[in-house]
């Protein structure tokens, strides 16, 4: 998206920032990438990203945790597809880890076990080898960890 406006002061900037932050979690890389189509040079983008952080407008650890919580709970994301994503957003590995560390294991099962079951069971297929692959598929491409997409199939292949 470009801006109709040429150039940005830094305080312009900063501001438009501001409010950019302030109203959903940004990681780093995104701020970055708006200053960049905002045609701000480096020196710019680098004082604008340290004043957002220090003013607490940008806090890494604040936006991966609201990240795993929104993708866990609002679109049932597993583990491997939320680290995935917040990997190609630049977020660092300690913050991933921290971030994940939020999700309640019991919750974590019985999500998924829902997940499994309502697949399962909404599919029309008739071939049970295509159903199995599908419903893994499915579960795979979610982010569930392969042990645990196994164990439910065979579970549910063998009622």
């Amino acid at each position: 998206m470009k801006y109709g406006k040429t150039s940005f002061t830094v305080e312009e900037a900063t501001r438009k920032l501001e409010h950019y932050c302030a109203y959903q979690e940004r990681c780093h890389q995104e701020v970055v990438q708006k200053l960049q189509q905002m045609g701000m040079i480096p020196l710019a983008i680098d004082t604008i990203v340290s004043h957002l952080i220090t003013n607490n407008y940008l806090n890494e650890g604040r936006f991966a945790s609201a990240f795993v919580s929104g993708k866990f709970n609002i679109k049932k994301w597993g583990r491997i597809r939320i680290t995935n994503e917040l990997k190609s957003k630049g977020v660092s590995e300690n913050n991933i880890k921290i971030a994940l560390k939020q999700i309640d294991e019991v919750t974590y099962y019985e999500v998924f076990d829902e997940l499994a079951e309502r697949k399962f069971h909404s599919m029309k297929e008739e071939n049970l080898f295509k159903k199995r692959k599908k419903v893994v598929d499915y579960l795979r491409y979610r982010g569930w960890e392969s042990h645990m997409i196994f164990e439910k199939i065979n579970a549910l292949f063998s009622e």
